[in-house]
């Protein structure tokens, strides 16, 4: 997450999401990594709970701090 933000400062929205695939398609071990982290739009019911709560808890353009779910660690940037 602190490389994200680090990398984005001083931009806009555009630098997060960029510094974001940017790091997703390194380090992610989801197929998603390929679409820079990109899972597309779901909604409620469709991810792990803890996944799902904390999407939700984002403002569109917030990212998240670690969240822990049985498939691992996330970093989540909500766009939508």
């Amino acid at each position: 997450r602190d490389a994200i933000v680090a990398k984005a400062q001083g931009g806009d929205a555009t630098a997060l999401q960029r510094a974001f695939e940017e790091l997703a398609s390194v380090e992610s071990h989801c197929s998603s990594a390929k679409r820079g982290g990109d899972l597309g739009p779901f909604g409620r019911g469709q991810m792990q709970r803890q996944f799902e709560t904390a999407t939700y808890a984002l403002q569109v353009g917030e990212i998240s701090d670690l969240v822990f779910s049985d498939s691992g660690v996330h970093i989540i940037l909500r766009t939508e």
